[in-house]
């Protein structure tokens, strides 16, 4: 994310307040990945999620959020997409327009994989995942709704597509806020991250949120408030990214933004 602040902002200073605040799901796939998917699946074009690294963005058609990642989608008006990296939230995508999807992971068997002509509209997708989403379980919303018969589900798109399906919204962060100001419930579940959860319980301090909250960001977790001060103080970790790769990348985060 501090790639996407330098990509879309080159003349300032953006700073990292922890050197090793990475992320899972960043780190499933590289650009190498992505030039050999565009290889197997000539002129399909390539979405791909914005939390990925700036190169992996630089090979991309155009980005896309949690939130308007189905708009994405039928936005390019084509019969196969490419959806990187993240399984779930391009499986719930599918799931949402009706689409088959495939998983052409493993390189030995891409030359046995190929979209299906019978079908009118194919996702193919990568198995990489949020370490932290991937923990929810269809057990955890049943758990809760033994104790809580009344209780609204609201789950992250990064989740399971079987975990979706048993929520009762599937959002992202600010669509879960949104929801859970337009509506009356007497409890909500929460299948976030627990920052992200933090994030929607202070928008909304009058209503009961419920969330399991032993899902924290391992990386997210890396950054303080006192990494933060030292960071601002000493011009720590400054994010560099080439210009050959910022000036691709800046062109799909620009055809997403430009959707929302």
């Amino acid at each position: 994310m501090a790639e996407t602040a330098k990509i879309l902002n080159p003349e300032k200073t953006v700073l990292l307040p922890a050197e090793k605040a990475g992320c899972s799901l960043a780190e499933s796939i590289t650009a190498e990945d992505v030039r050999l998917l565009k290889e197997k699946f000539p002129g399909v074009p390539v979405v791909t999620y914005v939390n990925t690294y700036a190169d992996v963005k630089a090979e991309s058609d155009i980005c896309c959020t949690s939130g308007n990642a189905k708009a994405v989608v039928e936005s390019l008006k084509t019969d196969t997409v490419i959806f990187l990296p993240d399984e779930f939230l391009a499986s719930n995508v599918a799931r949402e327009t009706g689409k088959h999807i495939i998983f052409p992971t493993k390189m030995k068997d891409w030359p046995k994989i190929n979209p299906d002509p019978n079908l009118d509209y194919q996702i193919i997708g990568w198995h990489g995942r949020c370490e932290v989403h991937e923990l929810f379980t269809v057990e955890d919303i049943e758990n809760v709704r033994k104790q809580f018969p009344d209780v609204v589900v609201l789950a992250h798109p990064e989740c399971a597509p079987e975990v979706t399906a048993k929520a009762d919204f599937a959002g992202s962060t600010s669509a879960m806020i949104k929801y859970v100001e337009e509506h009356d419930a007497p409890h909500y579940l929460l299948l976030t991250e627990c920052s992200m959860g933090d994030n929607i319980i202070a928008a909304h301090p009058e209503k009961e949120l419920l969330r399991l909250c032993t899902h924290r960001c391992p990386h997210m977790a890396e950054i303080t408030l006192e990494d933060t001060l030292e960071s601002l103080k000493q011009l720590r970790y400054i994010i560099e990214v080439p210009e050959d790769i910022r000036l691709r990348a800046e062109k799909a985060v620009h055809r997403m933004i430009e959707l929302v």
